[in-house]
């Protein structure tokens, strides 16, 4: 399902610039199955070249190994993770369900607790898919290089000033792309499986298929200024509910992982521009 996903989005993204219809450049629109906003993604950096992985003065594990990508389509991607709100009126559930899918509870606080299958399937009902990990990491950089694109206490929620828990989306300033929560409050599931990357430059990559374990990105609310990084990465159990429940430990049935979501339509006919104030 998640080569076809990408086949899909890179056919629709080819079609778009066949007719014309590439001026999404600093495009925010909302999405009107969820009621949320998405920000266009331009590949510009130049051409969508940028590198992945470990940021220069870093220290990073061996899995985030530098190395250059070009990602050679721009897309929609959520400006925050995905609400309860918005996962409720999407996925057509009660709030008992909704409740055992986050630890925290609050219309616009994020869906905390979704495993990789239940991440999916909010994306298909949109018809949308999860980002990439080239996806993620290029519109979490937005352009910069650094370990993380400003101060944590001003762009993250985490161990430091989150007071144990998480919190509503969008009051953290927004990277150069206007995208909130990137590098904390929750962590978020992307398409690939986990393993090292590959070796040398790549185009449009996406994870080894034979690797048993999804990757998340991003950092939690509970965890310490040294996982605000942008190259960060790790890997959960593909149910991880399964693995989970029956453990004794209540903490444990809490797994802090959300989704934001890329769009395989264009955003053109049915979405609503969004004239509000735009912060950044």
């Amino acid at each position: 399902m998640f080569l076809s996903c990408f086949l899909v989005t890179a056919l629709l993204a080819a079609a778009q610039s066949q007719s014309g219809r590439t001026s999404n450049t600093n495009s925010i629109k909302v999405n009107p199955q969820e009621g949320l906003k998405y920000v266009w993604i331009p590949a510009f950096i130049p051409a969508g070249k940028f590198m992945m992985g470990c940021s220069p003065g870093d220290e990073c594990p061996n899995d985030e190994k530098a190395h250059r990508v070009a990602i050679t389509k721009g897309f929609w991607f959520g400006q925050t993770p995905v609400t309860q709100r918005a996962y409720e009126r999407v996925m057509q559930e009660g709030l008992h369900r909704v409740a055992r899918q986050s630890g925290f509870k609050g219309a616009n606080l994020p869906v905390d607790s979704v495993n990789w299958v239940e991440a999916r399937s909010y994306c298909y009902a949109i018809a949308g898919c999860l980002p990439t990990e080239a996806e993620w990491e290029y519109a979490a950089r937005a352009g910069s290089t650094g370990m993380r694109y400003g101060d944590p206490d001003k762009i993250a929620w985490y161990e430091g000033n989150s007071d144990d828990r998480t919190h509503e989306v969008g009051q953290k300033q927004p990277n150069a792309f206007r995208l909130y929560d990137m590098l904390g409050n929750v962590r978020e599931w992307v398409a690939d499986w986990y393993g090292p990357y590959r070796q040398g430059a790549q185009i449009d990559p996406y994870g080894d298929a034979r690797d048993p374990f999804p990757v998340v990105r991003g950092a939690p609310w509970y965890q310490g200024d040294f996982a605000v990084r942008v190259s960060k990465r790790d890997f959960l159990w593909l149910d991880n509910w399964t693995f989970n429940l029956g453990i004794g430990d209540p903490d444990w049935d809490w797994i802090w992982v959300s989704m934001r979501p890329t769009l395989m339509n264009a955003l053109n006919d049915s979405a609503s521009v969004f004239t509000g104030n735009v912060p950044g």
